[in-house]
């Protein structure tokens, strides 16, 4: 039987046309996948949610059970109902450092490299997908504690409105404080490419370092405690600030907190590029 032969023009016209080198949005596409397929992200959000939400009316509730000793001229309703913050900041770090860590520990970051060689795009695509994941529960774990506070400290009078000063401002810096906690433990992970280790240094940051300074004499303290990181970033989810209060203003105190998580990431990135996998 004769065999018919193909020239290598029309052979290559029959073949499926290349691709090239997977894109930014391949790699986007690529860690949307995993994050969908992966059930402890899915637990650990609803626990941040929970966490965030449960705190937050349990703070409200206790406000609201000793109204007649609070100050309606300092009090803070809605600083109060997002109180859960304090605590979600740690879940998320534990999550933000697990993001990039985890590769390492299964060893997929070799696979990664091998379809995406090209680090600085995995990097960023894997950092992009987890920050987006990261805001919109926060912004829904914010909302969700602040109309619940408000429904809980309402028949008191404690309650505020989205629409008065600075409070839709604090709700949605609610979410913003804890995607820039997610991004500096997310940073921390890819420098120490140990979750162990990662988790430590995000929570040493972000809680211990915050109960240290409260040790200090008074006089260090308005100096010191403006620049630690969760000090200064929980200023954008308060609407009134102490007469006394030496801490930044609402954004700049974000600043702090976010100049923190970018000098993490772009440290992180540079030893991604530069180390073996």
């Amino acid at each position: 039987m004769a065999t018919t032969q193909i020239a290598p023009a029309a052979r290559d016209r029959l073949l499926p046309p290349q691709t090239g080198r997977a894109s930014f949005g391949d790699a986007l596409r690529s860690e949307f996948t995993k994050i969908k397929s992966t059930r402890s992200t899915y637990w650990t959000l609803l626990a941040l949610v929970v966490v965030c939400v449960g705190i937050g009316a349990l703070a409200s509730a206790g406000a609201a059970s000793h109204a007649n000793q609070i100050s309606k001229a300092t009090f803070d309703a809605t600083q109060q109902s997002l109180a859960g913050l304090y605590v979600g900041q740690l879940v998320i770090a534990a999550l933000g450092a697990l993001t990039i860590t985890s590769e390492y520990t299964t060893g997929m970051i070799r696979t990664m490299l091998s379809v995406q060689p090209r680090r600085g795009v995995v990097f960023a695509a894997k950092a992009l997908v987890f920050a987006v994941v990261t805001l919109v529960t926060g912004l829904i774990a914010s909302f969700a504690s602040f109309f619940l506070g408000q429904a809980l400290m309402s028949g008191h009078h404690l309650s505020v409105t989205l629409g008065q000063p600075n409070v839709l401002r604090a709700v949605i810096g609610g979410a913003l404080f804890l995607t820039a906690c997610g991004m500096l433990a997310y940073g921390l992970g890819a420098i120490l490419r140990h979750t162990a280790g990662a988790i430590t240094a995000a929570i040493g940051l972000l809680f211990v370092l915050t109960v240290l300074v409260s040790f200090l004499p008074s006089s260090w303290q308005d100096h010191v405690d403006k620049w630690v990181p969760a000090l200064a970033g929980s200023q954008v989810w308060a609407t009134k600030v102490a007469p006394d209060s030496h801490q930044f203003p609402a954004w700049g105190g974000f600043a702090v907190l976010a100049g923190y998580a970018a000098v993490a990431i772009i440290v992180g990135l540079v030893c991604f590029r530069t180390r073996d996998a």
